[in-house]
């Protein structure tokens, strides 16, 4: 950071607050308002201590590489407006000799993933004499809006569970930490935000198809462009999810026995396909290679840590059927480990902390409602069945690729709101026998279709 961050961080943070309480009371109602403030609070505290841990804690890292990158195009953008709008949305597969002293500079420019953050901090930049404080609050802001879109939808679904469900989405501290500075992870936190909400307004709900279509489209192409295995965990949860409301709706009992191993059938293939087109002959995602990149990205991560975070779930060769082997264990170490005894620094005891909480939550759930009964209301409620479904395959995918608490921590902030929201949800759920009466939330005067929480 530079003495520059000093004087117009203030400045853009008074703005930023400007517009968000401009724009309050447009998006929230009488019980979500009081908590938009404080949830955009947290993403800012959590861009501005993300830079401050690198640069003091860390002394460097990979939000400050894609600073230098963002400087390289706004200086570029400051030569000529033209070339760095090239940088920033032309196509980096194909060679420009107008582009040749800046490429050279830019050691992920033919890195279609980290580029990406790169364009979007340029863009940014322009904006804010690229200053690293000010695009971190930019990304902050930008993953804040998917983040309120997930909220706003959780509760669209269970509006009992408001209150809990702020909790679970905008306060867990690994979340709002790492899923707000100038890194891939706000992206994805956001657009995963977008995508959940256009999925369920879209194909669910049923309103205002075209505008929830097309948000969950640009929450897609993000995912797709920064990690589109967040997208390939989503998508068969979410079709699965499609077909199960649908299957309820059939007011015959007798028609939806016969119906629903038609609609699972169906979902799996959609999701099995939608998968496989969308990995096709990537290196990375590639299904087919998918287990061998697993293996790869595992042994390196590992090797790499000489600092007590690494972990061991087991040992596979590649193959889909010993990630298949390891899969609980995947599962276990993302959702309730790094355990407290295993904490070795300041980051990894606050993971401790909320995989504790996790554990917690899980154990009092399932030991006082029963498992047989807690398998069943998951079973039951489609939001609960895909909520879990997301979480477990996510956890396989991130618990068997990281190999060290460092970057599973990062790794897992997409599926931990969707996870802890689940849990309460089913609480609430496992507490109340019979249907609860719907709390009157009325939406307010002239609220648009984002605060559609009633």
């Amino acid at each position: 950071m530079e003495l520059k961050d000093l004087f117009l961080t203030p400045i853009y943070l008074l703005l930023f607050y400007g517009i968000a309480f401009a724009v309050r009371k447009k998006v929230t109602n009488k019980f979500t308002k009081k908590y938009f403030i404080p949830a955009l609070t947290a993403k800012f505290v959590g861009a501005l201590g993300l830079g401050l841990i690198y640069q003091f804690y860390y002394g460097g890292g990979d939000t400050f590489n894609y600073f230098a990158h963002t400087k390289v195009v706004y200086q570029a953008f400051s030569d000529s407006a033209s070339v760095g709008l090239k940088l920033i949305f032309g196509d980096n597969t194909k060679f420009d000799p107008e582009l040749t002293r800046y490429i050279a500079q830019m050691y992920w420019y033919g890195s279609s993933t980290e580029y990406f953050v790169v364009r979007v901090a340029g863009f940014f930049a322009i904006f804010s004499f690229c200053t690293y404080a000010v695009i971190g609050l930019m990304f902050a802001a930008l993953s804040f809006t998917g983040m309120w879109a997930t909220y706003i939808t959780f509760v669209r679904i269970f509006p009992l569970a408001y209150q809990k469900l702020a909790l679970a989405v905008f306060f867990l501290p690994s979340v709002f930490f790492w899923g707000s500075g100038l890194m891939k992870d706000s992206l994805c936190v956001g657009a995963l935000g977008w995508t959940f909400y256009g999925f369920y307004h879209a194909t669910i709900e049923k309103k205002n198809i075209l505008f929830a279509g097309v948000l969950g489209a640009l929450g897609a192409y993000v995912l797709v462009s920064v990690k589109v295995y967040i997208l390939l965990s989503f998508l068969p949860p979410a079709l699965l999810w499609v077909f199960n409301e649908n299957n309820q709706r059939i007011r015959s009992a007798s028609v939806r026995m016969l119906l629903k191993p038609f609609f699972l059938v169906l979902g799996g293939a959609t999701a099995l396909l939608g998968t496989t087109k969308l990995t096709a002959g990537d290196d990375k995602y590639d299904v087919d290679k998918i287990g061998e990149r697993t293996r790869i990205n595992s042994t390196y991560l590992t090797s790499q840590v000489a600092t007590g975070s690494a972990y061991n779930i087991g040992t596979f060769d590649g193959s889909i059927g010993s990630m298949v082997k390891v899969a609980p264990q995947a599962v276990v170490v993302s959702l309730f480990r790094p355990f407290l005894f295993e904490a070795r620094n300041p980051v990894m005891l606050l993971s401790a902390l909320e995989a504790t909480l996790f554990l917690y939550l899980t154990i009092k759930l399932f030991y006082r409602t029963g498992i047989l009964k807690s398998l069943k209301l998951i079973a039951s409620q489609p939001i609960l069945t895909f909520c879990f479904l997301f979480s477990i395959v996510l956890a396989v995918g991130v618990g068997t690729n990281s190999g060290n608490f460092g970057t599973l921590v990062r790794y897992k902030i997409p599926l931990m709101p969707f996870y802890l929201s689940a849990l309460y949800i089913m609480q609430y759920k496992a507490a109340v026998p019979k249907k609860p009466k719907r709390p009157q939330l009325n939406r307010l005067r002239n609220t648009p279709r984002l605060a559609v929480t009633e």
